[in-house]
Order: C-alpha cells, then structure tokens, then sequence
C-alpha cells in the first residue's frame, strides 16, 4: 500500500462519501439508508462548514476511508468537541493504518484550531471492531447512554 494521504473532502466527493455511509450504516446496523437522503445529507453538510465536515484518507491513488466530524459547543469548557461519526474504511484497507492515520490528521487540525477541548462518537453496542479501535488511539468509554426520539 502506498502512502496513505488524508485531507479535507470536497464537494466533488460527496457522492463516493455518501456510498460509504451508506456501506457503513448496513455493516454496523443492518441499515438500509436511502440513496438519495444519504446524498442529499453528505452534500448538505459539505454547504454548511459551521455543522461540520469530512475528511478523506486516499492510498493506491483511491479514496479508502472517510469520517464526519460535527460540533458541539460546551459551556462547561467554553471550548467545542468534534464530534466523529460515519467512521468508513474500506474492507480491503482495514487494519492497515487507514483510520489511525485520519485520527493523527484529525488531532492536527484540532490542535491547529485551538478551540478544541476533545473528541466525542458513539458506537454502536455490539459493534466490538469500532470499539477497539477508539480504545487503541486513546479514547476512553464515559458513563453516558444515548437517548433518542425520532420525529
């Protein structure tokens, strides 16, 4: 595997991005998105830098793995989280420093920032791979449970 490169995602990417979350969401869920209100997100995202961002890991001259990263202010901090989400890589790059490398980028940029307090996911309850993952570049598992209602 060559070099791997990670970057901030243009607006051109949002179709391959979307194809991701859409892999992602049936690989750790067994979800089924729709084509078009994954696309029509990913691009809405892409429009609006204040709700967020992706970045792309590219090796072998091909888009291998992507995350979303959203914010949250925090008072208590008076500083913002980023939040990582719709984490993808693809199969046949995993376990090959693809995601590390985009965390490392990640924490850069973050660092870059300075108004950055730490970095937040979820993950899904059985989802094991994910899991240790995040524990291996650092992050912790907190107290929190995660209520939702959907409209």
């Amino acid at each position: 595997m060559s070099v791997i490169n990670v970057r901030r995602a243009t607006a051109e990417e949002s179709g391959r991005i979307a194809r991701f979350n859409r892999a992602m969401a049936m690989e750790t869920e067994g979800l089924a998105l729709g084509e078009q209100t994954v696309a029509s997100g990913v691009v809405a995202l892409q429009g609006h830098p204040e709700r967020g961002f992706y970045l792309v890991a590219e090796a072998d001259s091909a888009m291998v793995g992507c995350i979303k990263i959203h914010f949250e202010w925090t008072a208590w901090r008076n500083k913002m989280f980023w939040w990582i989400g719709s984490c993808y890589v693809k199969p046949e790059y995993r376990g090959r420093g693809v995601y590390a490398a985009i965390y490392h980028k990640l924490k850069e940029m973050a660092a870059r920032e300075g108004n950055v307090c730490g970095f937040r996911s979820y993950v899904h309850k059985d989802d094991a791979q994910n899991q240790q993952v995040f524990s291996g570049l650092g992050m912790g598992l907190k107290e929190f449970c995660v209520y939702e209602d959907l409209l």
